[in-house]
C-alpha cells in the first residue's frame, strides 16, 4: 500500500515513519515528486488543517494521503498558539524566533502557571473519500530557557508530566511513546493495519 506524507519537515516525516512501522506500506514524501501542491492551512483547528492537507494530496496524487497538524496549547496565553504554531513568530519565523517569543511571552509567569500541552490531529484520506481520524495529546509545562538538542519545534521548552527533562533531552525511543505525535499515529497504526486501501 502506497501512502503519502503530507509533510515536508524532515524531523516530522522522520518520527511517522519509525512510528508506522508496517510492512505492508510504501511511504512516498514530496522528495518522490517533482511537482509538490502547496495547501494553505486556514482551518480553525488541527483538526481542519490536517484534513484539509491530506484531502489535498490525496486528490492531487489520486494516492491515499497522511497528514498531521499539531502544535502547542498554553493555558495561561488562552491556548496560543495553536494553529499558528509553526509561523508563530511571524510568516519567516524559524523554531527559535517561535521560542523567543513564547518564552518572552511568559517571562511574567510562575512555573505554576505555564502549564501547556502538545496536540496532534493525524488525518487519512483515501482515493475513495474516506476519512479516518486519530489524536493525541502530551500534557507538561514550559521551561524558562531552552534545553537539549533533540527534537525540532518547541522540544527543548516543554518538560512533559511525569518528567524533569525536555522533549529535547528525551532520548527518541521514549519522545515517541510519550508525544502527542506518537499517540495520534500509533492510533492511525491500529487503523492501517486493518485497511485494505
Amino acid at each position: 500500500m502506497k501512502i503519502v506524507i503530507a509533510s515536508k519537515n524532515e524531523g516530522k516525516i522522520t518520527e511517522i515513519k519509525k512510528i508506522l512501522d508496517l510492512n505492508s506500506l510504501e511511504f512516498l514524501t514530496y522528495n518522490d515528486f517533482i511537482e509538490w501542491p502547496e495547501v494553505e492551512e486556514t482551518g480553525s483547528s488541527f483538526n481542519e488543517n490536517a484534513t484539509l492537507k491530506a484531502q489535498k494530496l490525496a486528490e492531487y496524487f489520486k494516492i491515499p494521503a497522511l497528514a498531521d497538524d499539531s502544535g502547542l496549547e498554553v493555558d495561561v496565553l488562552g491556548k496560543e498558539p495553536g494553529v499558528y504554531s509553526s509561523r508563530y513568530a511571524g510568516e519567516l519565523a524559524t523554531d527559535e524566533k517561535n521560542i523567543i517569543k513564547l518564552l518572552d511571552n511568559l517571562k511574567e509567569y510562575p512555573l505554576e502557571k505555564r502549564t501547556a500541552r502538545f496536540r496532534c490531529c493525524a488525518v487519512l484520506f483515501t482515493t475513495t473519500g474516506e476519512i479516518f481520524k486519530t489524536e493525541g495529546v502530551c500534557e507538561g509545562h514550559i521551561t524558562f530557557e531552552s534545553q537539549g538538542s533533540n527534537g525540532f519545534g518547541y522540544d527543548p521548552v516543554f518538560v512533559p508530566d511525569g518528567f524533569d527533562k525536555t522533549v529535547a533531552e528525551l532520548p527518541i525511543k521514549v519522545k515517541n511513546k510519550i508525544s502527542h505525535r506518537g499517540q495520534a499515529f500509533r492510533k492511525m497504526k491500529d487503523v492501517l493495519s486493518k485497511l485494505k486501501i
